[in-house]
């Protein structure tokens, strides 16, 4: 709503004002011309006092007008202001839908992802079992799938490359797929693969190697997660530093747990500190749904915790709250 040169409610005030200069001027010229008579009788007097009295209400009234005027001034303006709150509200319940709608897009992506790598693995154990027919099934079933055509098509060529193959073929074939799975740090697929490479080929030198191979990787794996370890410890990133230290401990010894034991206590109490700063606000500012999801955070990943147990008392409330607020 705009309240400038356009408002009628100004246009009106203005009008009113004229009005009331040519009322007074006409009351003056009356006040004058009574006066200005030398012989004035009672009708001249009753006239005057009638022309005083409604130059008075005219004057009330217009005093009145002007007070109404603003009074629908100041309340046009708050609506604008509730209009503009509602419009950043809702600007911002499009940002969190649009966030969620990408959030999600990528979890459907991943579990796509997953879904064809775990149909990839499925085929593949079947033709290193040599169990041809099982194998073809699954890609058929495969091929009905929509959006998966192309991925049985892949498969289809794979299985064939790999039935038509002589041992030294499939054997390489086999390395290639065991391979991706330590590129991928999926160390239980590539092991398990390993072993049943391994009793294929029990004396085959490559087939061997691959045990040794599987250390290296994770070793090194290991060595590029303690150096972000530092890093992010160094930079004081406490959610990358807990992101890289759960990773980690699968690769630690007792002995090196131990040694880090110190610096992951220290990032673990800066995360809930700072937790605990976000529920509080949280609490304090009414976001109630901040709160709840914050409170969740808390006691999934600090159940022991002082504060844990404080919010677990009071998360039904919130919840309420949110509810309500919702």
């Amino acid at each position: 709503m705009e309240h400038g040169k356009n408002n009628p409610l100004a246009n009106f005030k203005n009008l009113f004002i004229v009005y009331g200069i040519i009322a007074a001027a006409v009351l003056v010229a009356l006040f004058a011309g009574v006066f200005g008579k030398e012989s004035a009788g009672i009708t001249s007097a009753l006239g005057l006092l009638v022309a005083l009295f409604s130059l008075i209400t005219l004057i009330v009234i217009f005093v009145s007008s002007l007070k109404m005027l603003d009074l629908i001034n100041d309340t046009n303006a708050k609506t604008d202001k509730v209009a503009d709150e509602l419009e950043k509200l809702r600007q911002a319940v499009n940002q969190v839908n649009m966030s969620t709608h990408v959030s999600e897009m990528a979890k459907t992506i991943a579990f796509r992802d997953n879904d064809m790598q775990t149909l990839r693995d499925a085929v593949f154990d079947k033709l290193q079992q040599k169990d041809f027919d099982s194998a073809y099934e699954i890609i058929d079933e495969i091929a009905h799938k929509t959006g998966y055509k192309k991925l049985a098509e892949q498969l289809h060529t794979q299985a064939d490359k790999y039935r038509d193959a002589n041992d030294a073929e499939r054997m390489n074939q086999i390395i290639s797929h065991i391979g991706k799975h330590l590129d991928d740090h999926q160390w239980a697929k590539a092991s398990a693969q390993i072993e049943l490479l391994i009793k294929e080929y029990p004396i085959n030198d490559k087939a061997l190697a691959m045990r040794q191979r599987l250390l290296e990787k994770k070793e090194e794996r290991k060595k590029i997660l303690l150096n972000a370890w530092d890093d992010a410890v160094k930079r004081q990133v406490t959610d990358r530093s807990i992101e890289i230290l759960r990773e980690l401990d699968q690769y630690l010894t007792p002995n090196e747990g131990l040694a880090l034991q110190e610096g992951a206590r220290d990032v673990f109490r800066t995360k809930l500190h700072n937790l605990g700063v976000q529920f509080a606000l949280a609490v304090s500012g009414r976001q109630w749904a901040k709160a709840v999801n914050t409170g969740e955070e808390i006691i999934r990943d600090f159940p022991n915790s002082r504060m844990a147990e404080e919010i677990r008392e009071k998360l039904e409330a919130l919840k309420t709250h949110a509810g309500q607020q919702a």
